[in-house]
């Protein structure tokens, strides 16, 4: 069982809310306020207030923004996303790849004769077009096709010619990328090998 709390009797009782039974006067004898002024002279003791730590000139801000920092030029942000291709065998087209989502394997191709000099993040990017409102008649019109730029297609056919040549260089390969990938619940891709 748990011990029991003494309870704290008040010594001045309310007589009426707010009312005490006892004056001020009577409550200072009764406290032995007297004893202690006499004991130090009279006067009752001061003690030195604690000296507070110097604050500084100015408030640190709770939140730090990265955007107003200045930052050295690092040459690797120019292009974090790596680009990747299919190529043609399995329709991937040419396109950049989050690195999270990368799962390397120990199959390789050699790429040495593919120019990737010009594939950056500029190459990428999209136009931006310039948006018009769109009226009563616009909603009835048949979408038009998206099409890629001629430049696109041509650098797409590129990397395919010279990936396809290497990949036909490695036995079964052509048929393990062709073939479908997915991972299933238990499967931890940092365990697999390929």
């Amino acid at each position: 069982m748990a011990p029991t709390r003494k309870l704290r009797v008040c010594r001045n009782p309310d007589q009426i809310r707010s009312v005490g039974k006892y004056s001020r006067s009577k409550m200072y004898h009764k406290r032995g306020l007297w004893a202690i002024k006499a004991k130090n002279g009279g006067v009752f003791p001061q003690h030195d207030p604690k000296l507070e730590a110097s604050k500084p000139a100015e408030k640190p801000p709770k939140f730090y923004p990265a955007d107003d920092v200045k930052k050295p030029f690092d040459q690797q942000a120019q292009a974090q996303n790596p680009p990747s291709s299919g190529p043609k065998i399995n329709g991937v087209p040419l396109r950049r790849v989050i690195q999270s989502y990368v799962i390397a394997t120990s199959t390789k191709v050699d790429i040495s004769e593919i120019n990737v000099e010009n594939f950056d993040d500029k190459y990428f990017t999209k136009e931006a077009g310039k948006k018009k409102n769109k009226g009563e008649g616009d909603f009835f019109e048949a979408e038009k096709e998206k099409s890629l730029p001629q430049e696109k297609n041509d650098d797409q056919k590129a990397v395919d010619s010279t990936l396809i040549k290497s990949i036909e260089g490695v036995t079964d390969l052509r048929t393990y990328l062709a073939a479908r990938f997915s991972l299933r619940s238990g499967l931890k891709p940092h365990e697999l090998v390929f």
